[in-house]
């Protein structure tokens, strides 16, 4: 692909008041324009019979001849004319300006707020792109290809989309008149290899004895919920410790949006339907969880509950499928019981307080909360054990934490570790599982985070 910085289509200054790179909108204007001239001279009716390699050598050939005519009338350097012929079919077929940001493994979310803004996050932080749309048609145009693909639409009829990629990345699109100052577009991207636990220690997301009690927890049979904010690294955290399911479990998994990417032999994955245009045809979590206790699961694994499937996800844990987990989004691990209990009452039944916090410390053992803190680093805040229930609440004891002591010169968060030198009541548990740990593992200590 040509250089970014190569431009030379007009004279005016290289960016108006609000920042916009003239030239780069002018570029996409030209872009747009042969591209509507590649689509009149192209025969659509052969398309879907010809190869992909012969497609692209055709558009190739097809969209040089028409550089050459636009050559004629307007002033194109030769390093645009180059640009153009390469990008002219991410524009045809593609994801137009933003099919290169999605080639770019590092880049975990692009933020699209309207055609002249487009963000990405890259290993945490928020940065801006001198990517450009030459309008909202263009953006729409794009759009509307996005979710045409996974076989959804967008309109004024139905202007919201929250669907998957085939590739596994989560898309949401909002386009007026519910988006007021235009089109959005927000793409969750999940790298190709997922990341391993080894990789969380190394960036000092978790500290390597914590990860040695919850595998074995897992091991053991040990039902616990991870919470965290949005971007806290949740479902990260949940893929990387399902590799310590054994192997000859089956394994269910029910997801809004299926981003789970399990490494595990024996696994069947269930995704949720929206309704229909005639708001028909919707399947919901809670009749997933329902049908996977039909499946002869083992473990069942909800990406996330957000409502009524909660009480039947706590069903499934005190009922035989001891080990399930789940997400949930939370402040602390506090706050994440106490949500889980609102859900619990969004189920339609009447349930007395006590018995639905009875049911939830039964079902459950463990809280893991995670926060991506200043800087974008994400950390293991709590791991905290459920006692029991007294005096009206949960009774929580700490068993592991992160304490935030600064930021560098950067602005990353610093802090450290810091085991409370509480011996978890589920350590028995383990132990009947044949799992043992020294003695010392859990003695009161602080471990600085080195990255």
């Amino acid at each position: 692909m040509a250089p970014m910085q190569s431009r030379t289509l007009m004279v005016a200054p290289d960016e108006d008041q609000s920042g916009i790179d003239l030239q780069e909108l002018e570029f996409q204007k030209l872009k747009v324009d042969i591209h509507e001239k590649l689509v009149d001279s192209l025969d659509l009716s052969m398309l879907a019979h010809v190869p992909q390699r012969e497609l692209e050598i055709e558009v190739r050939e097809i969209a040089a001849e028409v550089i050459v005519d636009e050559s004629r009338q307007r002033s194109i350097s030769e390093s645009d004319r180059e640009r153009l012929l390469d990008e002219i079919f991410d524009e045809a077929f593609g994801l137009g300006p933003l099919e290169r940001l999605m080639r770019d493994d590092e880049i975990s979310d692009i933020l699209v707020n309207h055609p002249h803004e487009v963000f990405i996050e890259r290993h945490g932080r928020l940065e801006p792109t001198g990517v450009l749309f030459a309008d909202e048609a263009h953006l729409i145009r794009i759009i509307q290809r996005i979710v045409s693909r996974v076989g959804r639409r967008i309109d004024e009829v139905s202007p919201l989309v929250d669907a998957r990629l085939p590739d596994g990345s989560r898309i949401n699109a909002v386009i007026p008149p519910l988006a007021l100052d235009g089109p959005t577009l927000s793409i969750r991207r999940f790298g190709r290899n997922p990341l391993e636990v080894q990789d969380l220690i190394e960036s000092g997301s978790i500290h390597s004895d914590v990860v040695e009690f919850l595998a074995a927890a897992i091991d053991a049979r040990v039902s616990f919920l991870i919470s965290g904010g949005t971007g806290a690294g949740k479902t990260t955290l949940l893929n990387s410790l399902a590799r310590f399911i054994p192997g000859d479990e089956r394994v269910i998994t029910v997801e809004d949006s299926a981003e789970l990417q399990l490494q595990h032999r024996h696994v069947v994955r269930m995704e949720t339907r929206p309704p229909n245009n005639e708001g028909a045809g919707e399947i919901t979590p809670r009749s997933l969880v329902r049908n996977s206790l039909r499946m002869r699961p083992d473990r069942i694994i909800i990406g996330e509950v957000r409502g009524g499937e909660a009480l039947d996800m706590l069903q499934a844990m005190n009922t035989g499928h001891e080990g399930s987990l789940t997400t949930i989004h939370a402040n602390d691990s506090r706050d994440a019981l106490a949500r889980l209990e609102l859900m619990v009452a969004m189920s339609g039944f009447e349930l007395p307080i006590p018995v639905v916090r009875q049911y939830i410390a039964a079902g459950i053992s463990l809280v893991v909360h995670l926060s991506r803190l200043k800087g974008g680093v994400r950390r293991v805040m709590q791991v905290s054990e459920i006692v029991g229930v007294k005096e009206g609440g949960f009774h929580l004891e700490d068993i592991f934490g992160f304490e935030q002591t600064g930021v560098d010169e950067l602005g990353i968060a610093q802090g450290e570790f810091y085991f409370t030198g509480y011996r978890p009541m589920c350590l028995g548990r383990l132990r009947a599982a044949g799992l043992r740990f020294p003695d010392e593992m859990f003695d009161k200590r602080r471990i600085p985070v080195k990255k």
